[in-house]
């Protein structure tokens, strides 16, 4: 988004983690970010896994008839971890083509907690942000605190001078989903951030 843009947020990427056993609270707080999406006409994008997180954000959006587009690559694509209800389901060779796909159809990023793979998606979608490459709005929804110590991380980083202090504006975070999305919708990226690299003009 640019700034002044107030077009509405029409497709959002939301990485999440599949791990089964977790603490309903995690569940149902996936449940109603995919809820939220669909009753306000957003599209979910995810990883098309119908276990843990994954799951329950697609079966939240699909519960009140929005739209989910699942992105999934070949290893994965499997009736045990692929959600078999979705809108639309596209398969990819591979995991780099996977997470470039939901980079490019999103028009924000919602992150769920997660695990390594989660992470990945997320420091690469706020990589991309540092350097200029998007300007879509990024949030973290932190159910249960979970993402409490990260956060203590980044501000640890930009104490040590290893990130900018303005970076800290590429993202966005609550414990609501609603919230969250009403964020999203009126952010405004930072302007004029420092680089370590700076791309040509």
């Amino acid at each position: 988004m640019n700034s002044g843009d107030t077009t509405p947020l029409r497709v959002i990427t939301v990485f999440s983690g599949s791990a089964d056993s977790l603490d309903e609270g995690y569940i149902q707080g996936a449940w109603r970010c995919g809820a939220c999406l669909a009753l306000r006409g957003i599209t979910l994008v995810y990883g098309a896994g119908k276990t843990g997180l994954m799951g329950a954000v697609a079966d939240g959006a699909l519960a009140c008839k929005g739209e989910v587009i699942g992105v999934i690559n070949d290893g994965l694509n499997t009736p045990e971890l692929a959600h078999a209800g979705l809108t639309r389901l596209e398969v990819f060779p591979d995991l780099a083509q996977r997470k470039a796909r939901m980079l490019s159809l999103a028009e924000g990023f919602i992150c769920l907690p997660g695990g390594f793979g989660t992470f990945d998606e997320l420091f690469e979608a706020l990589t991309l942000a540092q350097l200029g490459v998007h300007h879509k709005p990024i949030g973290l929804l932190n159910l249960q605190h979970y993402f409490d110590p990260l956060l203590g991380l980044i501000d640890h980083s930009i104490h040590e001078h290893f990130i900018y202090p303005e970076h800290r504006e590429l993202f966005l975070c609550t414990d609501d989903a609603d919230k969250l999305l009403d964020l999203m919708q009126t952010y405004q990226p930072p302007q004029n951030l420092n680089r370590w690299v700076e791309r040509p003009s």
